[in-house]
Formats: C-alpha cells, structure tokens, sequence
C-alpha cells in the first residue's frame, strides 16, 4: 500500500492518469499523419498538464477556504442563538 500513497496525495493522485492520457493522445498524433511536429504536440500536453495541476491547486486552496468560512459561519451562528436566549 506504500507504493500508491503518493499517487494519492494532492495533485501527484492524477499523474497515472495524465500519463496514460498522454501516451494516448502522443501515439494517435504520431499515427494521424499531421503536419504539426508531435514534439511541438508533446510541448502543448506538457504546458496544458502543468496548466491544469495549477488549476487543481487553486481549486483545492479555493474549497479550504470554503471549508473554513463554512465552519466559521456555524461558529457564529451558535453564538448568535447563544445571545438571543
């Protein structure tokens, strides 16, 4: 079960899946015949993989916050009943 923790943590939990996406999409641009170089391809997934590890770190620091602004609203709203009786 070592072995898989660090797939599971934060964004590294989505690189099996980037990787397998990856190789997909390398090996149909290579079969496909394009005139676009599949290394310039290869840059594009690389940029957009970083691009949405970013995004998923922004997304996880944005539903922490709304975590905490949640449990914060419970607080005073007990304090509020608390006051009122």
């Amino acid at each position: 079960s070592t072995a898989n923790a660090p797939e599971d943590d934060g964004p590294n939990r989505y690189s099996r899946t980037e990787r397998t996406t990856y190789s997909r999409y390398s090996r149909d641009a290579n079969s496909s015949g394009s005139s676009v170089p599949s290394n310039t391809l290869e840059k594009r997934i690389e940029e957009l993989e970083r691009e949405l590890a970013k995004e998923r770190q922004e997304n996880v620091r944005l539903m922490k916050m709304t975590q905490d602004k949640e449990e914060l609203i419970g607080k005073l709203k007990e304090e509020i009943d608390l006051l009122n009786r």
